[in-house]
């Protein structure tokens, strides 16, 4: 296919020189009814390109198929059979995967390191999760993704179950053998999804860690923002094989997505693309170049310990990592992640990509270069200098990864849309819970609807809190009260 094309901007470059003239929405038409106070912090552009994607980048019937072309460049560019864009994020993609595989009451397979996307999605459609435990590194209490003999164990527990669902690369880069639980799944003739937000430029070199199609999965989900140069809320979804029908996957979009989608957001996908297949080898080339360097930066810096393959990968661990987040664990200096990054964000005007009890992470893409690396680097130096002011502050109680895991007594769905009430933070032990209860970064719940919640959990979200975690799903952020079902 010709990649130098890119559909919906050309048909947006069009709209603009023909001077087309709209009475439809958005109505700000063009900017010209646009707040000038916004248009002075958005930029004119922002307006001037934000419009219908029917009757605006193509006729009434999209008899010019733009968006078709676009999406047919993209799987073409990734080696997929089918993709679709989403301007909702991989939130609604991971839903719309999720729900083309198994319905209501229906068994599907899950990684318990799954991000809050995902048990928004089992809420939503009323499908009954099995859980398959992630591997835990309990000596940086850290999870990794879970291994293919832990996803054959529960198909073999649960044959009845529609498919399995992978979290990979997780955010601290880490990644499955897709391609070993791909084979298990498709033992059983089940589909494998992979919830793959932090890896859109993984089929651009080869370098970096296994793409999930080319392992053979049959569906996955990425964040072209986070990873890619979209924009915000840039999510395109990919299918390939015979297990999930590409025509039911397209109604489930359809189904939870939005009927006005963003143009803005189709045009950041499309140009990304063609950016990726024309020059995103040399750009990531570079990206992984500067990240390299920055981590040996980084580790000369005394305490510092950056997180490599070393730590992160081998027998029990992770089976791939991504080089480009850096992460960096402060736990032999006595300073949690969230002060760290506070630190750093109010003195150097630096934004970490995460933070938690013991680790920073610094997120590197292709649009890095030696400019940004130096502020890292310099502001990361000059944290060490002040290390003393930042010891000494609450400590987390991590609990075992045995007191992690929560016992599911009702349906994430049932328990969620149920009866609860708001009961003050010890009364909720022993109790089910009917909220998310997420640390955030990363977004992997402690807690979902229908868990039973327990001292040890209770403990660790609660110390979290007063050290500086986010739980921002939670009816009560403070923590101080949990909401609950009420159990007949």
């Amino acid at each position: 296919m010709d990649h130098s094309e890119a559909p919906v901007l050309d048909a947006l470059a069009a709209y603009h020189r023909e001077q087309q003239v709209p009475f439809t929405p958005p109505g700000h038409k063009q900017g010209r009814g646009a707040d000038p106070r916004a248009r002075e912090v958005l930029g004119d552009a922002v307006f001037g390109s934000d419009v219908l994607a029917i009757s605006g980048l193509d006729d009434r019937e999209s008899g010019n198929k733009v968006l078709e072309r676009a999406q047919e460049l993209m799987a073409d560019a990734v080696h997929a059979e089918q993709a679709f864009f989403s301007t909702c994020g991989s939130s609604l993609s991971v839903k719309s995967a999720m729900l083309s595989v198994a319905g209501p009451g229906e068994k599907l397979l899950v990684g318990r390191d799954a991000h809050k996307s995902v048990v928004s999605g089992l809420i939503l459609s009323g499908v009954r999760p099995i859980w398959v435990e992630p591997q835990w590194d309990a000596t940086r209490h850290l999870a990794h993704p879970p291994s293919p003999s832990a996803f054959a164990a529960r198909f073999r527990e649960h044959p009845d179950a529609r498919g399995a669902l992978v979290t990979s690369p997780t955010p601290y880069g880490t990644c499955a053998d897709l391609a070993a639980i791909a084979a298990v799944c498709h033992e059983h003739g089940k589909p494998l999804i992979v919830d793959e937000a932090w890896g859109a430029h993984l089929p651009f070199h080869e370098d970096l860690p296994s793409w999930a199609m080319d392992a053979g999965a049959d569906v996955c989900v990425t964040s072209v923002h986070k990873m890619g140069a979209g924009l915000e809320q840039g999510s395109v979804f990919h299918q390939q094989g015979d297990l999930v029908d590409p025509a039911v996957l397209r109604a489930r979009e359809d189904l939870l997505g939005t009927t006005s989608p963003s143009v803005l957001i189709y045009a950041g996908l499309d140009a990304w693309r063609r950016q990726m297949v024309e020059h995103g080898h040399a750009l990531l080339r570079d990206a992984l170049d500067l990240a390299s360097d920055a981590r040996s930066q980084i580790a000369a810096i005394d305490g510092f310990e950056v997180q490599g393959r070393e730590e992160f990968t081998g027998p029990g661990l992770a089976h791939d990592l991504d080089p480009l987040p850096v992460v960096i664990d402060l736990a032999g200096l006595g300073v949690s992640g969230y002060r760290a990054a506070d630190w750093l964000r109010e003195h150097h005007r630096v934004n970490m990509h995460l933070a938690d009890h013991r680790r920073i992470s610094a997120q590197f893409t292709f649009a890095d270069d030696k400019e940004t690396a130096e502020a890292v680097l310099s502001a990361l130096r000059d944290l060490h200098a002040h290390l003393d002011d930042l010891r000494g502050g609450p400590a987390v109680e991590v609990p075992s990864p045995e007191d992690l895991r929560l016992e599911l007594v009702v349906l994430p769905r049932d328990a969620f849309f149920g009866p609860a009430e708001q009961v003050p933070a010890s009364g909720a032990v022993g109790r089910v819970s009917a909220e998310m209860l997420t640390p955030y970064p990363p977004g992997i719940p402690a807690v979902l609807p229908g868990e039973r919640i327990t001292a040890p959990v209770m403990d660790y979200l609660r110390s979290g809190v007063a050290a500086g975690m986010v739980v921002p799903d939670a009816a009560d952020s403070t923590l101080r009260s949990v909401r609950v079902f009420i159990e007949e």
